[in-house]
């Protein structure tokens, strides 16, 4: 093979890895709602999974500060060491472990951490298990790497979540991990502690790595949500900033590795962002000493937690697992509708109320599923069910 066509058979086949990116479509409907919005009409936006809350006063001060100091230098890549400390002893605090601070890698976000992890993880064609539904962009970050996504139907039976069994089906000769998010995007609900444990050992006895999506770890209602480093050492585990600090846009997260990644990671950190953003991490300091803040958004979000909970079932959505975490609900539709995807643009463009298909998160019965969003007020959760009776009532 000569170079000319060496070069053209690795275009080629970089075209067909892109192709299969999928889109965020909660995205689009999000851009469909704000043209909606821009033409004078009141959106209620119960789609995207964005806190409404500010950003801790004392986050934004610790920022300034930084801002103010002339410290807006590149960090090293795997994070400003005082921050990576603080994470240390909130591990400690928080869960009781006991973690090195450089196996605590700083990144931009939690789509960061996963575009790390799974690049310093995977060879071409190996495979990840993931949770059907699950959060759309893991897929994606997979294939970016070169991996494959192995999606596994999950249902109500397992709180929509993997199970020892499900990763013992499924494991394959090339299969590196198996992902659990904790509480889940899109269901909110929490995996058992025992089935945690059982799943970390498993995983471990395959040969492979657990990876734990803990990113809503502070917002849970009834029940703590159990760190997978308390059951293994080894796991790998993602968390970050954006959901329980309310700091989405700061774009400031992490991962935790075992010491044998720390340089497969360092390498792929120096070459793909070179360090996370300065002022976001100074930022994560002073967040890592919030607590009322995070508290009150907590308290918050079950409030419209259980009013959701009370009146989605009236209008005909059937909620089989209530959720004990983040601020979703993972709703049945099939007593409305056989087709989830045009029923939710159906209801942007004829009620102004934007909630999201059960297509985005996998393909699992999703024409049956929407997911609602609580991550907003409780006066718009209260329009926005307005709105849907009337509409639904309309169509019956």
């Amino acid at each position: 093979m000569n170079l000319f066509t060496w070069r053209v058979f690795d275009y080629a086949a970089c075209m067909r890895r892109i192709d299969l990116i999928e889109p965020f479509r909660v995205m689009q409907l999000l851009e469909r709602a704000k043209e909606l919005e821009a033409e004078g009409r009141r959106i209620i936006h119960m789609e995207i999974g964005e806190p409404d809350f500010p950003t801790p006063a004392t986050v934004i001060a610790a920022a300034k500060a930084a801002l103010d100091s002339g410290d807006n230098f590149y960090t090293p890549s795997t994070g400003n060491p005082v921050l990576q400390k603080a994470l240390s002893r909130w591990y400690m605090d928080e869960y009781n472990v006991d973690i090195k601070p450089e196996r605590i890698l700083i990144t931009p976000g939690t789509s960061g951490a996963f575009s790390l992890i799974y690049s310093a993880l995977l060879d071409a064609g190996e495979s990840i298990l993931l949770p059907d539904p699950g959060y759309p962009c893991q897929r994606n970050f997979i294939r970016l790497a070169g991996g494959e996504p192995l999606n596994i139907p999950v249902g109500p039976e397992t709180r929509y979540h993997l199970s020892t069994e499900l990763i013992g089906q499924h494991w394959q000769s090339g299969t590196r991990a198996a992902v659990v998010i904790n509480p889940s995007n899109p269901t909110g609900t929490l995996i058992a502690d025992a089935t945690l444990e059982s799943i970390a050992h498993t995983c471990r006895k395959l040969g492979g790595y657990l990876i734990s999506d803990e990113i809503y770890h502070g917002l849970t209602y009834g029940s703590k949500a159990r760190c997978a480093l308390e059951f293994d050492d080894q796991a790998i585990v993602v968390n970050g900033f954006s959901k329980r600090w309310a700091m989405t846009g700061w774009r400031i997260g992490w991962i935790v590795v075992p010491d044998e990644l720390i340089d497969a990671c360092r390498r792929v950190m120096q070459n793909i962002f070179i360090a996370a953003p300065t002022l976001s991490q100074y930022a994560a300091i002073a967040a890592l000493k919030e607590s009322a803040s995070c508290e009150s958004m907590r308290l918050a979000y079950d409030a419209r937690r259980r009013l959701l909970l009370a009146e989605l079932p009236k209008l005909g959505f059937e909620i089989v697992v209530q959720p004990q975490g983040a601020f979703y609900i993972y709703a049945n539709v099939a007593a409305i509708t056989d087709d989830s995807k045009t029923f939710c643009w159906d209801m942007l463009e004829k009620a102004g109320v934007a909630i999201t298909p059960g297509e985005d998160f996998g393909s699992y019965k999703s024409a049956q599923h929407v997911r609602f969003s609580y991550a907003t007020g409780l006066d718009d959760i209260r329009e926005g069910l307005s709105r849907l009776k009337a509409a639904l009532h309309k169509e019956t």
